[in-house]
């Protein structure tokens, strides 16, 4: 029946309980009885047709003993009880369609956020057309406060975009031109341009509106078992009230159990806090298709992760950087990303954005060749620099000793080195290699706890590389070398010992996502072929909102179970007092209206989902932070580069190189340091709580106090002409110990603030 209907039987029946009750106190008793008797027949006549259409679907429930209370009420003449069950009974309706909706609201917000029309960019002019009719390479312009209509490419000024309906993250942030933005996120700045890469139905926001569909439609597995409890619950009462009436002799007795009896709380508790549940997730980022992937999600008990894309960010940063000839580091890197400016290769964009993070000026390149599969070669500033692999920059010539070097080191590692050579000359390298997410061992122990008791990774990448991963992160199991159908019988295999979880991001990755018990997508930016087979989508780019899906869940089925319980408990006391007689037909009415108010309300629960607000860092501060690791990332690079270059016969530029790298150490690692130790790292233990959480990181700043100073003592004992054979085992280990302590040191502090803050930094750290 339609929720009119219900508000239209709820209203009469409260105006007849009332007419009634009004000519009853006016001594008028045979009125009072036929508004009573009135206030009944709408109620039960929309009883009666939702029973006839469940019927015809071949579905029976408890809604058959309402019918019998009321209409056993109008034949003993017990016309006050029927008519209070009648406002019960329509009232119980319009509850849970309220509760409904209150818990569809993040449902219902996405799919109303949908645009409707684009502000396409014609000829120099601006003209409204239907969603629908934008074409992928159409310039589309957004104005402030405008939802985005497709996916697209920031074209003209940095775009500062509210994504919290798709992600949950607060603050607005910022894309820069040339960066990919998604559909259905909001422009919180001034006007902005983008290149539609996408048509309007294959956007972003369109699957999640897709996703929202299939959510509001299915039914979970517990919906179904509270459905066969009421069949079985319907027996039951109809056996409670012919035995009470055939052994008292009163069939008021039997009226009253089918009473106490209606309806059950338990039909009406179920879907409210599944939906309830779906919906507190999807103000979190995390989509979750329906109430079926929910339930199941939250029995998994094995976790099976993709590498690239999942673990990592699938994003390559620059590692090191080797220049052994006159061409410093910065130089080199700013010459590399000058002519990378013009490729759309990852590794080329990789560069752009390390040159771009060190703040080092560009320049455009001019007569760029680019060979797929090898490099590019140009002018830039006058100068030929030439780019990619060791074979072609040396163009087939014998490499120097560091290269092959650091070409073995690339290899050993899983990273990709980038060879440079300029006006022909072999000058340097740069390392990169793919990042850990800096939230995932985080988000592991997370899950561990969460009761996930198996973590496998799988990877197409070789052993030792997805080995050196795995031991980075803390998986219980690797499955490297897999092909895509190798990774959908591994998930097949896990899936028969245990409810099993894929997590993924790629089109390869879409096949295992179905073959799982619960498929999950990395949707932020993953392929849509792995969204769309995918039982949960993660809107935002990042794992620990996993931990925090499963938690939810969990949530949600440990409150529906226990609104089932409670209100089945209930109902059978209430029925039992009924049956012997401690309960009257209008006071079982009042007792089980209570009952149904109260497992609803504990539905709503789930409305909050699973993270208990906590305190946090503001996301300025952490903001803060973040940059300023990020800026020390070079002098660590340096560090490295410097212990790797010492050799015997060293002269005046090695001591002088050794000089700078102490006095910047002393001047700025060493004050960053304290500055952390004094004023930040006490406000997080307050956050943190405990006798002193921040013990071990205080710990390693006095561990980097005592390896800067010996350095400096190092440095200041070395003659002018170098260092001797005797200095250099000493030199290269305290640089060596002062690179590998601060970059644990700074990974450590990293996931500390992401932590405790309101918004957490996007950072993260190399994965070899």
């Amino acid at each position: 029946m339609t929720a009119l209907a219900h508000r239209i039987a709820l209203g009469l029946a409260v105006a007849g309980l009332v007419a009634g009750g009004a000519a009853w106190l006016a001594e008028a008793p045979v009125p009072a009885d036929r508004l009573w008797a009135a206030a009944i027949l709408p109620a039960l006549a929309v009883l009666l047709v939702g029973i006839v259409d469940n019927l015809r679907r071949g579905e029976t429930g408890v809604d058959i003993v309402a019918a019998l209370s009321m209409g056993g009420a109008l034949a003993l003449g017990e016309y006050l009880a029927g008519a209070v069950v009648a406002v019960m009974f329509a009232g119980g309706n319009v509850l849970e369609e309220v509760a409904g909706r209150r818990a569809e609201r993040e449902l219902t917000a996405l799919l109303g956020r949908a645009p409707r029309v684009a502000h396409r960019e014609r000829d120099g002019r601006l003209e409204d057309v239907p969603v629908d009719a934008v074409r992928p390479g159409d310039d589309i312009v957004v104005k402030s406060g405008e939802v985005l209509p497709v996916d697209g490419i920031v074209t003209g000024e940095p775009a500062s975009l509210d994504e919290s309906a798709m992600t949950g993250e607060a603050l607005p942030v910022r894309r820069e031109p040339g960066e990919r933005v998604r559909s259905g996120t909001v422009n919180a700045g001034a006007p902005l341009r983008l290149r539609a890469t996408t048509a309007a139905a294959d956007s972003t926001y369109a699957a999640i509106v897709r996703l929202v569909e299939t959510a509001r439609g299915q039914k979970a597995p517990m919906g179904r078992l509270a459905d066969r409890w009421a069949l079985l619950f319907l027996p039951l009462t109809l056996l409670m009230a012919g035995g009470a009436w055939v052994l008292s002799g009163d069939p008021a007795r039997a009226l009253a159990v089918l009473v106490v009896a209606t309806p059950c709380p338990l039909i009406l508790a179920v879907p409210v806090a599944i939906v309830a549940g779906i919906s507190a997730a999807a103000r979190r980022g995390i989509l979750v298709k329906g109430g079926a992937a929910l339930e199941t999600f939250a029995r998994a008990a094995t976790l099976m992760l993709d590498k690239t894309g999942t673990l990592t960010t699938g994003i390559a940063r620059l590692e090191a950087i080797e220049s052994p000839g006159p061409i410093a580091p910065d130089e080199l890197v700013a010459l590399a990303a000058s002519l990378d400016q013009v490729s759309q290769h990852p590794m080329a964009q990789a560069v752009v954005a390390a040159a771009r993070g060190r703040r080092l000026p560009l320049t455009m390149p001019e007569g760029v060749v680019e060979t797929p599969g090898a490099g590019l070669e140009g002018l830039v500033g006058g100068r030929r620099v030439r780019l990619g692999n060791l074979g072609y920059v040396t163009e087939g010539r014998d490499g120097a000793p560091w290269a092959e070097k650091l070409a073995r080191r690339a290899a050993r590692d899983g990273a990709s080195g980038v060879f440079v050579a300029i006006d022909g000359e072999l000058a340097g390298a740069m390392l990169l290699a793919d990042e850990i997410r800096i939230e995932t061992p985080r988000a592991l122990r997370a899950l561990h706890r969460a009761g996930i008791r198996r973590i496998v990774m799988l990877s197409g990448d070789r052993t030792d590389v997805a080995e050196t991963i795995a031991a980075a992160v803390g998986v219980d199991a690797v499955l490297a070398e897999r092909s895509p159908q190798d990774k959908v019988d591994a998930v097949r295999a896990e899936a028969a010992e245990a409810v099993t979880v894929m997590v993924g991001d790629g089109v390869n990755d879409a096949p295992a996502l179905a073959a799982a018990d619960v498929g999950v997508a990395m949707g932020a930016r993953g392929a849509g072929a792995a969204s769309e087979a995918a039982d949960v989508v993660l809107m935002v780019d990042r794992l620990d909102r996993l931990a925090e899906g499963m938690l939810t869940a969990q949530r949600t089925r440990r409150i529906a179970l226990e609104s089932i319980v409670a209100g089945m408990g209930l109902s059978l006391l209430g029925m039992l007092a009924a049956a012997l007689g401690y309960l009257p037909p209008v006071a079982g009415a009042l007792v089980q209206e209570a009952i149904d108010v109260a497992v609803i309300l504990n539905a709503l629960r789930a409305l909050r989902g699973a993270v208990p607000p906590q305190p946090v860092l503001d996301g300025a501060s952490a903001h803060a932070l973040e940059a300023e690791h990020r800026a020390l990332l070079p002098l660590l690079d340096r560090l490295r580069a410097l212990a790797d270059r010492l050799h015997r016969g060293d002269g005046p530029a090695a001591v002088e190189e050794l000089r700078a790298v102490e006095q910047e150490l002393r001047t700025t690692v060493l004050p960053h340091e304290q500055s952390d130790e004094a004023e930040l790292h006490p406000r997080i233990a307050t956050l943190l709580g405990g006798r002193d959480p921040m013990a071990a990181i205080s710990r390693t700043h006095r561990e980097i106090g005592h390896l800067a100073r010996r350095l400096g003592r190092l440095v200041a004992e070395l003659p002018a002409e170098g260092p001797s054979p005797e200095d250099l085992p000493e030199l290269r280990r305290t640089l060596y110990a002062l690179d590998a302590i601060l970059r644990l040191h700074f990974a450590q502090e990293d996931e500390i603030y992401q932590s405790v803050a309101a918004e957490p930094a996007r950072t993260a750290r190399p994965a070899t």
